[in-house]
């Protein structure tokens, strides 16, 4: 069944409960697709080849609105972020579009595109990027929103914005720091340089190097690993790994603490002692 949206919502397409069977493609507008190639992994497929995956208002609408569903579907324990084009990941913003806004437009059209990365970023689930080709600009920024990125070796990343006289505004500031370090990365936002794949991985930017064209593989079968595992542990980990970032040790277990007190009354954790003891896999409850 396929639904029209209006401006202010993209179409969405999936089956007549809007989330699709196994396997089953939902749709987000015309250039976003959410699959489940595996039990309790979703894949978010950027899918604008014509424009190499170029970041449209549409097309940020369409990734805000596939987080918001994603994150609302408890069956979902990890979810991958990939690209139908055989030589891009993203190369960020649409500039041809942004060069048709006058400066009235370009200020509504800001939140538009930040609901786009920080959908990506406030995904509750563990959260893997699978990059080849260019990922540059925002195209990097939504790569480096996920906590995970798996790249191969065609992979070329970087955030240019201050060669076109903007900055990065997807979150790249304040999460390319976190990952290298201030220096390395102000190093790379203001010489906005091009990085290939081994030196990428040699300075941090991406966590794992695979072979050419096997980027998507290798990240589906990390997030499967990763689904193997307790949902409430998993949401629990990420949430104190982010809130606990840049904190001082004391302050950082504190949120530490926190999150173990949500999790240990948990059915998760009592199905996790009982099936270690009982030396089976468990059947987690998901709460």
């Amino acid at each position: 069944m396929t639904q029209q949206g209006g401006p202010d919502g993209p179409e969405e397409q999936g089956g007549p409960d809007g989330q699709g069977g196994p396997g089953a493609e939902r749709r987000f507008g015309e250039y976003v697709a959410v699959r489940r190639p595996a039990p309790y992994v979703a894949e978010l497929s950027l899918d604008r080849p014509k424009a190499m995956n170029a970041v449209s208002s549409a097309m940020a609408r369409s990734i805000a609105a596939a987080c918001e569903a994603l994150a609302a579907d408890r069956d979902v324990r990890v979810v991958v972020l990939t690209s139908t084009h055989e030589r891009a990941f993203c190369v960020g913003a649409d500039l041809k579009e942004r060069n048709s806004l006058t400066d009235a437009e370009l200020v509504r059209q800001r939140p538009v595109a930040r609901a786009a990365y920080t959908g990506v970023l406030e995904l509750a689930m563990p959260t893997v990027a699978a990059v080849h080709g260019f990922a540059l600009g925002g195209g990097f920024e939504l790569a480096l929103a996920c906590d995970l990125i798996v790249a191969d070796g065609t992979a070329v990343v970087g955030l240019p914005e201050v060669s076109v006289g903007v900055i990065p505004g997807g979150g790249g500031t304040q999460l390319l720091p976190r990952r290298v370090g201030a220096a390395r990365a102000a190093e790379l936002i203001f010489s906005a340089r091009r990085v290939g794949a081994v030196e990428a991985r040699e300075l941090g930017l991406v966590d794992e190097l695979v072979s050419d064209g096997q980027d998507r593989a290798a990240a589906l079968a990390l997030a499967s690993r990763i689904a193997g595992n307790s949902p409430v542990g998993l949401r629990a980990a990420k949430r104190a790994l982010r809130l606990g970032h840049g904190l001082d040790l004391r302050a950082g277990l504190e949120v530490e603490d926190a999150a173990w007190r949500s999790v240990a009354f948990s059915g998760d954790r009592a199905e996790g002692v009982a099936a270690f003891n009982e030396k089976r896999r468990p059947q987690w409850p998901g709460e």
